[in-house]
C-alpha cells in the first residue's frame, strides 16, 4: 500500500503550478512507495482571487494565507517552497525546525549568507531536502552527463553557456507584484544572475566540475520602471544582462551570457562542452536533441575514421536514454513540465533508500556562492575567487 506524502505548497504562481502538476503526475509514471497528496496551499490574502481558483484546479484540500500555519500543521509532511526568493530563508528554516521534508525552488536564497544559514538549519534538523534545478532532469542534459562521465569527450577545454530571453525589453513592463517580482531586487535579490545564470552554473558544475574564479560585467538597460504594487516610478536595481568568464578547477575555460533583452529568444538555454576527444551541445528550445561530436575512441584514444567524424543529432527518446523508459514510445518527446516530475521521482527514490538526491541545499549553496562572486566581480571590476 502506498504511503501518503502530504504536501504543503507555499506559492500559487508559475512554479507552484509546475510543482503541483509534478506531484500529481509522478506516481502515474514512476513506481514509488510514496503517494503525494496535495494537502494545503499558501498564498497572500491580496492574491485570493488567484489562490482560490488555483486550489480548486489542482485539488488542494485547504488554503492558508499565513505560510507559518502550513509549516506548523501536523497533517503536512513536506514543505514545497515556491514563493519569491526573499521568503526562502525564513520558510526553509521554519520548515527544518518543524522537522519537515523540504523542497525549495532556485535560487536557494538572496545571497550566500542566507544560504549558509539555511544549510545549517536543514543539516542540524537532519531533514531530507532538495533544490529544484530542474534542468539536470532534461533527458538530453542527463545524457550529456553520461557521455562526459564515460570519458567520451576526454579532457575538457571549453564550456560555453547562454541563457537568453526577451520579455522585459519594453519600458512599459512594470516591476514587482505577483507576476514580475523577479524584476524587483528587494524580492528577487538579483536579476538574470540569480534567476537564469543560477541554472547555467548548476548545470556547468554538474557536468564540468567546480568553477574556480570568475570575471563578470552586468548591465541594467532600463533604469526606472513603474512598480506594479505602489504605482510609483522606482529605480531598477536588478541586472538585466550579465556576462562572465570562468576558470574551472579542471583547467577548462568557461564563457557565460544571460540577458532578458535578446529579441526573439524566449528561453534560449544552451550549453557546449569541447574536449580533446569529442564535444556535446544542447539547446533547450530543441530539448529532445543532444548534439554529440565523436572524434576519438574513449578506450583506445584512437581517432575514428575521417569519413565518420562530424556532429550527430541524438533524438533522446529511446528507452535506454535517461528517464525515457518511464514515458512514451521512442520518437515521442517530453517537455518542460516533465523535468519537475523526473526530479520528484528521483527525490522520492532517495526517501525510499535510493541514491542521495542532488542537488540538495549544500550543493545549491555552492551555486549561490558563484552567483555572489559574479555580482562582486561586476561591481569591483576584477577576478573573484570562489570560496571553498
Amino acid at each position: 500500500m502506498a504511503k501518503e506524502l502530504r504536501i504543503g505548497m507555499l506559492g500559487c504562481g508559475f512554479m507552484g503550478k509546475a510543482h503541483s502538476n509534478a506531484w500529481l503526475q509522478v506516481g502515474h509514471f514512476f513506481d514509488r512507495e510514496h503517494k503525494p497528496v496535495l494537502k494545503a496551499i499558501y498564498g497572500r490574502k491580496e492574491d485570493m482571487d488567484k489562490l482560490e481558483p488555483f486550489a480548486r484546479r489542482w485539488g488542494y484540500q485547504s488554503i492558508e494565507t499565513d505560510w507559518r500555519k502550513v509549516v506548523e500543521r501536523d497533517d503536512v509532511d513536506l514543505i514545497d517552497v515556491c514563493v519569491p526568493n526573499h521568503m526562502h530563508h525564513d520558510c526553509v528554516i521554519a520548515a527544518a525546525e518543524a522537522g519537515k521534508i523540504i523542497v525549495c525552488e532556485k535560487p536557494l536564497a538572496m545571497n550566500a549568507r542566507e544560504a549558509e544559514e539555511m544549510v545549517a538549519a536543514v543539516e542540524k534538523a537532519g531533514v531530507p531536502n532538495m533544490v529544484s534545478f530542474n534542468y539536470r532532469r532534461v533527458p538530453a542534459i542527463s545524457l550529456a552527463k553520461q557521455i562526459i562521465d564515460e570519458g567520451r569527450i576526454g579532457r575538457p577545454f571549453h564550456y560555453r553557456a547562454t541563457y537568453n530571453q526577451d520579455y522585459t525589453i519594453s519600458t512599459k513592463v512594470p516591476q514587482g507584484g505577483l507576476a514580475l517580482w523577479r524584476l524587483d531586487a528587494k524580492v528577487a535579490g538579483s536579476g538574470v544572475t540569480g534567476d537564469l545564470l543560477a541554472h547555467s552554473i548548476d548545470t556547468a558544475e554538474w557536468l564540468n566540475g567546480p568553477i574556480k574564479k570568475v570575471s563578470a560585467y552586468t548591465e541594467t538597460f532600463v533604469k526606472e520602471r513603474v512598480h506594479a504594487e505602489t504605482g510609483r516610478v522606482e529605480k531598477v536595481e536588478i541586472d538585466d544582462a550579465c556576462m562572465f568568464l570562468a576558470v574551472f578547477e579542471n583547467g577548462s575555460l568557461g564563457t557565460f551570457e544571460s540577458t532578458r533583452y535578446a529579441r526573439g529568444r524566449k528561453n534560449y538555454n544552451t550549453l557546449e562542452v569541447n574536449g580533446e576527444n569529442g564535444a556535446v551541445f544542447f539547446d533547450l528550445e530543441d530539448p529532445h536533441i543532444l548534439q554529440y561530436f565523436r572524434y576519438a575512441d574513449p578506450d583506445t584514444g584512437k581517432k575514428i575514421e575521417d569519413h565518420l567524424t562530424g556532429w550527430q543529432r541524438i533524438h533522446v527518446t529511446n528507452a535506454e536514454h535517461p528517464y525515457m523508459k518511464n514515458w512514451w514510445v521512442p520518437g515521442c518527446t517530453i517537455g518542460y513540465e516533465h523535468t519537475f516530475t523526473n526530479g520528484f521521482a528521483d527525490f522520492l527514490a532517495s526517501l525510499e533508500g535510493g541514491p542521495k538526491f542532488q542537488p540538495d541545499m549544500r550543493s545549491a549553496l555552492r551555486t549561490q556562492r558563484v552567483c555572489d562572486a559574479i555580482l562582486q566581480s561586476a561591481k569591483e571590476g576584477r577576478w573573484v575567487e570562489i570560496p571553498a
